[in-house]
């Protein structure tokens, strides 16, 4: 397979194994770039890996003129054209529906869990008072989980982790998914979103992005859940309507919302009436889509995807 030419356009971080896979396949281009310089270094490329931190659109496409294939090594494919890359005839090779692997990677559900603590808990603010020389318990009085109610909105790989680490904090449970096969002892099964949110004291979101949860948690939805409520988002940004997630932070409807995605990553994270928002006040708490980036499960998926990328070429005869 000698000769195959793979542009690696995130570099930064990249596994030592995985890249030692990808040199065994062909030439091999590490480089970061803006959107111009993608474009056109995307144009002599056979394979191409990213990540999240480009669109892969229709321009992008239409410049990847000897694109074969597109490899992400990550679940949720928003950030891709998919017709636009069937167009081009480009394969998409990710973790999507890899089900045997990803039952071991919990990093995301993890994220999800800390920041519900950081939320209730006030830690990153409490953090920064110590650094300013201050030392004031009684500034972060915060509220415990044992007790609460948690609602989990999607019960695939994540949602199921996310009710083990609620039954080891004693929360009480309750979960919405009408295409779950697999329900979770202990947790209530809730026929209907709207009667998920009438009791869920936190709420966590792992729903994939589709044309059915695209603004699902509106200023509707939001009105459902008790006063006080806390809402964990690790799914997809625009699942939530973030106007409407503003206004009930904004009126205290909601005690605070702890966001690992935003709606419009793309253009540069998050928009300015969010980041305006948690600047100046400490119920939101928002980080870079962070959920999967932990050196062991990435060093993970980059081996794996650098083998599925070998099947591949394997299978349609190398270069």
């Amino acid at each position: 397979m000698s000769g195959v030419r793979i542009l690696n356009a995130e570099p930064k971080g990249y596994s030592p194994k995985a890249r030692e896979i990808l040199d065994s396949l062909g030439e091999v281009t590490e480089k970061p770039f803006d959107r111009a310089g993608l474009l056109e270094a995307v144009a002599e490329c056979e394979v191409l890996i990213t990540r999240f931190g480009h669109a892969m659109d229709k321009e992008l496409f239409a410049a990847a003129t000897h694109l074969r294939a597109l490899v992400s090594a990550t679940t949720g494919l928003d950030h891709i054209d998919l017709e636009a890359a069937a167009a081009r005839g480009v394969t998409v090779l990710s973790l999507q529906g890899e089900t045997e692997f990803l039952e071991e990677m919990s990093a995301t559900a993890e994220l999800a869990w800390g920041l519900l603590l950081a939320v209730l808990r006030h830690i990153p603010q409490a953090a920064d008072s110590v650094k300013n020389g201050m030392w004031d318990r009684d500034a972060f009085r915060g509220n415990e989980l044992r007790g609460k109610r948690l609602g989990i909105l999607g019960l695939g790989r994540l949602g199921h982790m996310v009710t083990e680490y609620g039954r080891a904090f004693g929360m009480s449970m309750a979960a919405y998914d009408p295409y779950a096969s697999d329900w979770p002892m202990g947790v209530e099964i809730r026929s209907a979103v709207e009667d998920l949110m009438e009791d869920a004291q936190v709420l966590s979101l792992h729903v994939p992005l589709n044309d059915e949860t695209r603004g699902l948690i509106d200023g509707e939805m939001l009105a459902r859940l008790p006063a006080g409520a806390v809402l964990i988002n690790t799914s997809r940004g625009a699942v939530v309507d973030e106007a409407a997630l503003l206004a009930a932070l904004d009126s205290g409807h909601l005690a605070g919302a702890g966001l690992d995605v935003v709606a419009d990553e793309l253009s540069g994270g998050p928009s300015q009436a969010l980041l305006a928002y948690a600047r100046d006040r400490d119920n939101l708490i928002i980080t870079p889509h962070m959920g999967g980036a932990t050196i062991e499960s990435m060093e993970k998926a980059e081996i794996f995807m650098a083998d599925k990328l070998t099947w591949f070429l394997e299978k349609a005869g190398g270069s």
